[in-house]
């Protein structure tokens, strides 16, 4: 352990009061303007030279003193959700709230440039920040243009870290391998023939046509994929009609597909298109199956996973580190991590005593501010020993 991360109060106090800024001000991806403008600020006072990139991301160089270079990537956008929480920092931006932890994320990058522009001897290689737009567009993402832009050029490794509700605060969770799925989408519309609804033998039902197709999707993971793979679709809409006597002509399906690979994301889309062609056949409908492909699967890379685990164990405690199984949300940093070696990491921020038990996207979202700490300390050390 570096003794220097033994004095971090000033700089955790700090992070606290620009994560609850970010949280009262938040904004929605390609519209982060005021937060990109604060970030620059804040890396100005440091003595850093940072540069816009990507409209409304910002990228930052730390140079130390060897060739190697790291980047740690944080992402700044927030989400159309009214903020719900009663406390101080809610939001002032109405529809607008940082209900997935970014604002955590960005305030833990600014405590991370600090400690560095302060202790510039620890940093035996060059440091990289990048705050990245629009990481919530599913499926444009922010990664691919700062990646487009250069954000990777001269970067040997890259790492990034997520607060996590679902683990306890003082805890963080590390995979050697796949930790977060990709994200696709899918848009069925049936075109049927409307009536009477006491004539539906004049009628093509796109309703029960409808019906039909999403039983059989659901079972598509049951039949069609190896059950040691992992694959979720689910159905997260389901409109059409108008009237309760009024067999309507259309009628649209939406839903999500989450795999790891490959070979099982092409499956699935195979097997929704032939259960559609299957079921509009013997009922005299017609479809259209629009697949939307979104951010790859998030695969790290064991080495620099376990350099991150070993650095928390150092900071934290053996006992505060788990193996976490691999889940089915997802995350545009896969795109860095199929460029160059780096990992992701969960940082816990769940804690059921001070009432942070809301999941992410929730109205109520908040965290447990201590788990900044954690990430602050597991976020430098881990650049000291990569750096190595």
């Amino acid at each position: 352990m570096y003794n220097k991360l033994d004095s971090l109060q000033n700089i955790f106090e700090y992070v606290v009061e620009m994560r609850r800024y970010f949280h009262m001000y938040p904004e929605l991806g390609l519209a982060e303007f005021n937060t990109q403008a604060k970030i620059i600020s804040e890396l100005e006072s440091f003595g850093l030279k940072p540069k816009k990139i990507g409209d409304t991301g910002v990228i930052c160089e730390i140079i130390g003193s060897g060739p190697k270079r790291v980047a740690i990537r944080a992402d700044i956008d927030a989400l159309p959700i009214d903020d719900a929480i009663d406390k101080s920092y809610r939001s002032r931006n109405p529809n607008v709230c940082h209900a997935c932890g970014h604002d955590g994320h960005t305030a833990m990058l600014l405590g991370v440039a600090r400690f560095f522009s302060e202790n510039i001897d620890l940093l035996r290689g060059n440091l990289r920040l990048i705050f990245q737009p629009n990481e919530e567009k599913v499926p444009i993402g922010g990664a691919k243009r700062l990646i487009e832009e250069g954000a990777l050029d001269g970067v040997d490794i890259i790492i990034g870290a997520h607060l996590w509700q679902p683990i306890e605060s003082g805890k963080i969770g590390i995979s050697y391998d796949k930790l977060m799925a990709c994200a696709d989408e899918f848009i069925i519309n049936i075109n049927g023939r409307g009536g009477h609804g006491s004539m539906p033998h004049q009628t093509i039902d796109p309703i029960i046509t409808g019906a039909q197709i999403i039983l059989a999707l659901k079972i598509i993971t049951a039949t069609s994929i190896d059950p040691l793979e992992n694959a979720v679709l689910s159905i997260g809409l389901f409109n059409s009609g108008s009237a309760f006597n009024i067999i309507p002509d259309k009628s649209l399906i939406k839903g999500t597909v989450r795999t790891f690979s490959q070979e099982v994301r092409e499956t699935m889309f195979k097997r929704i298109k032939e259960i559609c062609e299957g079921i509009c056949a013997s009922n005299s409908a017609k479809f259209t199956m629009e697949p939307i492909f979104g951010y790859p699967s998030l695969i790290n890379h064991e080495s620099v996973a376990k350099i991150i685990e070993n650095s928390a164990i150092e900071v934290i405690g053996e006992e505060n580190v788990l193996h976490i199984k691999p889940v089915m949300g997802a995350e545009d940093f896969s795109y860095y991590l199929q460029k160059i070696k780096g990992a992701f990491f969960f940082i816990g921020a769940g804690n059921a005593a001070k009432g942070i038990v809301y999941p992410h996207h929730h109205p109520h979202f908040d965290i447990d501010e201590d788990a900044l700490m954690v990430g602050l300390k597991v976020l430098i050390n881990s650049t000291i020993k990569l750096l190595k």
